[in-house]
């Protein structure tokens, strides 16, 4: 399995996140298991999720499974390296849900008890609150840092002038601030690297992409629509687009066709090669789809194959950071 450091920081994950927002909603309890097991021993360490993951039965849902999970031991919780988030709504009470310290300390406490252990290792803010204050954000932090609730604090959906804003503030504390930040990166999605990763490489943050498929869109869509096997990539995020991008996407995957290659390890494989892009965050439902998101780890894409990709799915503007982007 490769893997990289988180950011700038001394720890090692895998550049597989397994993302847990099927588990238990998309799979049975068993099969969940099943997958978190074999995902440990093909060498994927980073286990991702959210305090509200499960909504659709009741929010917490997917911690408490990976709280049963952890609980059977083995070196489960050991092996892995755990980050969950906080920011939705928990209930419809007020200071139930954003980024305020008493609910980032009650919320990371309600996550330890779900999950059955002691300690996060990145808890992860899974958006930006704009009535919270830097100052606000990172004194809740520190004293779940202090207690040794959590050992590092990660971003997602942030933009780059957030994570200039928290680390800034961050370094008028002495503090490590961010080491992390997940954004929606893929070949129809690329507006993150006018700003937001050159943001993040240059303050030493790591980049996980998640939904690098968006959500099944490039993992071979109109096949299995055509095949009637489309279970995630028949709904939501895939369909709200498809029609929008269909013609695009029947090109994608004849070329993948082409080539010899399965759409979704293309797909996978060119967010991994990209300039400042620690990893993906995946969310199989099966044993295969684990390994055939291993398998794009490994694939090279050719250079006239990535000129083809450009070309089809072009990046922002220009392409590149900006102002660039835009500007001369």
């Amino acid at each position: 399995m490769h893997r990289t450091r988180l950011g700038r920081t001394a720890l090692e994950v895998s550049r597989l996140c397994l993302g847990t927002l099927n588990l238990g909603v998309n799979t049975t309890k068993e099969d969940a298991f099943g997958l978190l097991d074999r995902a440990l021993d093909e060498g994927v360490n980073y286990l991702d999720t959210a305090n509200h993951y499960g909504w659709q039965v009741y929010r917490g849902m997917t911690e408490d499974l990976l709280g049963e999970w952890f609980s059977q031991g083995g070196g489960r919780r050991e092996k892995a390296v755990l980050a969950t988030k906080v920011y939705n709504p928990m209930s419809d009470w007020p200071n139930d849900s954003g980024l305020s310290a008493r609910h980032i300390i009650a919320s990371c406490e309600d996550s330890l008890r779900r999950l059955r252990t002691d300690w996060i290792d990145v808890l992860q803010m899974h958006h930006v609150d704009r009535n919270a204050p830097w100052e606000e954000i990172w004194q809740a932090m520190e004293v779940l840092t202090f207690q040794g609730k959590i050992r590092y604090v990660g971003s997602s959906n942030f933009a780059g002038w957030h994570l200039a804003a928290a680390q800034e503030s961050a370094r008028q504390r002495n503090r490590l601030g961010l080491v992390s930040e997940q954004c929606l990166y893929n070949l129809v999605t690329r507006h993150v690297e006018m700003e937001l990763i050159p943001a993040a490489v240059a303050y030493g943050i790591g980049v996980f992409a998640w939904s690098p498929l968006h959500g099944g869109l490039l993992g071979g869509v109109l096949r299995k629509l055509e095949e009637g096997s489309a279970v995630k990539s028949g709904r939501g995020r895939a369909m709200v687009v498809l029609d929008r991008h269909r013609e695009m996407i029947a090109r994608y995957e004849k070329l993948c066709d082409e080539a010899g290659l399965h759409p979704a390890e293309v797909g996978l494989a060119w967010v991994l090669a990209q300039p400042g892009v620690s990893g993906v965050v995946i969310g199989p439902r099966t044993v295969g789809h684990l390994l055939g998101a291993k398998r794009a780890l490994e694939l090279e894409l050719g250079t006239d194959l990535l000129k083809e990709l450009d070309a089809m799915f072009p990046p922002v503007g220009n392409g590149g950071p900006a102002p660039e982007a835009w500007a001369w």
